[in-house]
């Protein structure tokens, strides 16, 4: 028997998981950058705004100060929210597998770092939301943006201690913040290789299941 067949309860990444987000993503850094003069910024620099927290990045990559950070942040959401969250798209084989798991009575949840506000838009445009029972993300302040806080709310938010304790909850997602997130909460964690991260990044922080393609879950 597949060992990911036995857990009942999947918590989804979204940014790398469920959608090739990351040409709006990329394109609301740079508009926010080009605000403070920061032009022609490598292509992989600007990948990594995709998947942790939005505050980590400009003060990591670029040595914004929290307040600087944070006017970036709203820079990076006037793009964002206009443009930036459908410049996206749901990965093939996705809503295939999204659809068979249900059918099989897996309860399935969204855990993401994104804002709930554009979590949500993002979930009915790309027809995600139907297959959730839940959908949890940040605030717009990103007080809950860590992916450890974020699976820790779903978890308290659906009453899934137990389940928890069962061991019949799996992570599933495309970088470290996914796995540390989970393990963090006491729960596994399946790394997938068609999003943003490595082979390399899911070995150096231990997930417990790597897959190259949604169907690998079925």
């Amino acid at each position: 028997m597949n060992l990911i067949s036995s857990f009942t309860h999947l918590f989804w990444d979204l940014d790398g998981t469920l959608t090739e987000s990351a040409p709006g993503i990329m394109n609301s850094a740079r508009h926010a950058l080009e605000y403070y003069g920061i032009h022609n910024v490598p292509e992989s620099t600007l990948k990594k705004f995709i998947g942790p927290p939005l505050m980590d990045s400009f003060q990591e990559l670029f040595g914004f100060s929290h307040e600087k950070a944070h006017e970036a942040m709203r820079k990076y959401r006037e793009y964002f929210g206009e443009k930036g969250l459908f410049e996206n798209s749901a990965y093939d084989g996705i809503i295939e597998t999204l659809s068979a798991l249900k059918s099989q009575g897996k309860h399935l949840f969204v855990a993401t770092s994104k804002p709930e506000i554009f979590m949500n838009r993002i979930l009915e445009k790309f027809n995600l939301a139907p297959f959730f029972e839940f959908a949890g993300g940040s605030d717009l302040e990103e007080t809950r943006s860590e992916k450890a806080k974020v699976i820790e709310y779903v978890i308290k938010e659906n009453h899934l201690e137990e389940e928890r304790e069962k061991g019949k909850i799996l992570m599933i997602g495309d970088r470290k913040h996914d796995i540390i997130g989970a393990h963090k909460n006491n729960i596994p964690c399946c790394a997938v290789l068609w999003g943003y991260g490595s082979r390399e990044e899911f070995s150096e922080f231990n997930a417990d299941f790597i897959i190259e393609k949604p169907g690998e879950l079925l």
